[in-house]
C-alpha cells in the first residue's frame, strides 16, 4: 500500500504521556497547516497517485472539529480526482464517539489506527495515558460499526508493566479482531518524563535482546490469529540515531531483528526434527535468515558444525526447504514456543 504521511506531532493530544515526543519520532517540529497540506499533495504526490493520505503523530479526533474538517477538506479534491484513494489517521481510543466515527467515514477516512499502547489499567495510569483499557473495545466497535478499517498500536515495556503484560495486552487486543497491529517497544526519548524517571533510576527499559524475544512471541500470536503486524519498532531517523534515544530497545532495523529471531527458532526446531544439515531459502530472505553478522548461522553451527544455509530461487519467501521438504517458517517457529 502506498501511503503519503502527514505528521501532525502531538496535535490534539489532551494529555502528555510520559513516553511521548512525536516531534522527535517524526522529525517534524510543527504540524503543517491545512493549506500547507494542499501544497504538499500538489507538489509531492507521485504521478500514479497513492492509496491513502495518513495523518500521523497526533490525536486527530481530539482536534477541534473545525480543524479536523479543514484537514479532511484539504485532501478532498485529491479524492475526487482519484489521485488519493482514501484517508488514514491515528488517534486515541477515548476520543471516538458514534457521530464522529460516522462523520470520518463520510469524509473519506478509510482506516483509523488506535493508540491503545496497553490493555493494563495500571500501565495506562503510570504512563499518564488518562484513560482506562475499557475504552479500547468501545472505540473498535464504534469504528467498525461505521465501516472503518481498524488498527491497534501497542507498546511493550511501558512503566508499570510486569513480565507477561505485553502478551496479555496483545491477546486482549486480538479478541477485538483488529485488521492489523503495530508494535513499538518502549524506548526512552530525550526530553520526556520517562527520561527523567530513567535518569533517576525509577524506570528500567527492556533490553534489545528481550524486546526482540517478546516481539517474536507477539508475531506468532498474531500469525495464529491471522492478524498482520504492519511494523515493529520506531522508524529510524537522524534525530533518533543521533542521541534522541537515551536507552531502551531501539535499533534502526528492529523489525528485521524480530524476523531473524523467528527464522532462528524455526531452524532450531528443524534441527531437532530432522537429520538434514542444509537449509534452502529464497534469495530475498537469505540475509535475514543468516542473521546480523551471520549470527544465526554461527549459533546453529555450534550445535552442528556442518550446518549450511543456502539461497534457492525455487523456494518461496517465508519457507524453508530441507531434505527436499518445504515447510512454512512461521509454523516451525511456533513449534518452539
Amino acid at each position: 500500500m502506498k501511503i503519503f504521511p502527514v505528521f501532525i506531532p502531538n496535535s490534539g493530544c489532551p494529555v502528555g504521556c510520559v513516553f511521548c515526543d512525536q516531534s522527535l519520532n517524526s522529525g517534524v517540529v510543527q504540524a503543517p497547516t491545512p493549506e500547507e497540506v494542499v501544497w504538499m499533495l500538489e507538489q509531492l504526490l507521485p504521478d500514479g497517485g497513492i492509496d491513502q493520505v495518513a495523518f500521523y503523530g497526533g490525536s486527530f479526533t481530539a482536534l477541534p472539529m473545525m480543524v479536523q474538517d479543514r484537514y479532511l477538506q484539504a485532501v478532498h479534491p485529491f479524492l475526487l480526482s482519484g489521485q488519493v484513494g482514501g484517508i488514514r489517521l491515528s488517534t486515541r481510543p477515548d476520543c471516538i464517539d458514534p457521530e464522529g466515527a460516522v462523520r470520518l467515514r463520510r469524509s473519506g477516512v478509510e482506516t483509523v489506527e488506535l493508540g491503545c499502547q496497553s490493555f493494563s489499567d495500571k500501565v495506562l495510569a503510570v504512563s499518564g495515558r488518562g484513560c482506562r483499557a475499557e475504552v479500547h473495545g468501545k472505540a473498535v466497535r464504534l469504528l467498525r460499526d461505521a465501516g472503518l478499517i481498524v488498527g491497534i498500536q501497542l507498546m511493550p515495556g511501558l512503566p508499570g508493566g510486569e513480565e507477561g503484560e505485553a502478551l496479555d495486552s496483545l491477546q486482549k487486543a486480538l479478541l477485538l479482531k483488529p485488521d492489523f497491529v503495530r508494535v513499538y517497544p518502549t524506548v526512552v526519548l530525550a526530553g520526556t518524563r520517562l527520561a527523567e524517571d530513567w535518569l533517576a533510576g525509577r524506570y528500567l527499559p527492556m533490553t534489545l535482546e528481550y524486546a526482540v524475544e517478546v516481539c517474536g512471541d507477539m508475531a506468532l500470536l498474531c500469525h495464529e490469529a491471522s492478524v498482520p503486524i504492519l511494523r515493529f519498532g520506531l522508524q529510524a531517523s537522524a534525530d533518533l540515531d543521533s542521541g534522541g534515544v537515551l536507552s531502551g530497545p531501539y535499533h534502526p532495523a528492529f523489525g528485521q531483528l524480530v524476523q531473524s529471531s523467528l527464522w532462528l527458532r524455526a531452524m532450531t526446531q528443524l534441527m531437532l526434527d530432522t537429520t538434514g544439515t542444509v537449509v534452502q531459502v529464497h534469495p530475498h530472505d537469505l540475509s535475514t535468515v543468516l542473521g546480523q553478522k551471520r549470527c544465526n548461522l554461527e549459533r546453529l553451527r555450534k550445535q552442528n558444525s556442518g550446518f549450511k544455509i543456502e539461497s534457492c530461487a525455487t523456494v518461496k519467501r517465508g519457507q524453508l526447504c530441507i531434505n527436499h521438504t518445504t515447510v512454512e517458517m512461521m509454523a516451525f517457529a511456533a513449534g518452539s514456543r
